[in-house]
């Protein structure tokens, strides 16, 4: 896996529609999960911004796709950029139904555009059991064939052995190896170089 030092990052852009995502050619790295699982607290401690992607104890706030565009160096001088990309929490049972159609088809159809070009993080909270909308999004992209990284988010919640343990169920529930479920803490950066790594290796598998 490559070395990387983030040289530079910024938001890109905000969108509802495919005409508004950003003209610019990058890999993009699509960040999934429930509404407040720790997408954009990921972002900002991956980056090192304290408030690149806003963040808020109340759920539901990410309500566009938010692109942030990621410049880093790899060991051997290189330079490589590729977008993160903030999608919609899914679960928030507080927002209206006809809003939470909206952002299911605000990530359907940005999905659907980047079968063959999006790596996909689908972010868990380590203390508790995927619940069903995790479990049929996982399914999704699973089903449809998308490359996928599972982040235990939130491991800092946890004595190392109850984080283990976590990770554990969690790839039970979703039958899946342990080694595919990554524990993370955007508080003490555990996982942040392992997962720098692994966007490093996937921007440099499409050509940089």
């Amino acid at each position: 896996m490559p070395q990387v030092k983030i040289i530079s990052s910024a938001l890109a852009a905000s969108a509802v529609h495919k005409s508004q995502y950003p003209a610019e050619p990058l890999a993009q790295i699509a960040l999934i999960g429930r509404s407040n699982s720790g997408k954009s607290s990921l972002i900002n401690a991956l980056l090192q911004r304290k408030n690149l992607a806003r963040t808020s104890s109340q759920p539901g706030k990410t309500r566009l796709l938010n692109f942030y565009r990621a410049e880093a160096a790899l060991e051997d001088e290189r330079r490589i950029a590729w977008h993160f990309v903030d999608l919609p929490g899914y679960g928030y049972a507080k927002a209206a139904k006809t809003e939470r159609e909206q952002w299911a088809a605000f990530i359907d159809a940005y999905l659907r555009s980047r079968r063959q070009t999006a790596y996909c993080w689908q972010l868990l909270d380590i203390r508790h059991l995927p619940s069903q909308e995790d479990r049929q999004m996982y399914r999704f992209l699973s089903r449809e064939g998308f490359r996928l990284q599972l982040i235990a988010a939130k491991s800092d919640k946890l004595s190392k052995s109850a984080a283990a343990a976590g990770v554990k169920s969690i790839a039970e529930a979703l039958e899946t190896p342990v080694a595919a479920v990554l524990p993370f803490s955007a508080v003490t950066l555990a996982g942040r170089e392992e997962l720098l790594s692994r966007a490093a290796a996937f921007v440099v598998s499409l050509g940089g």
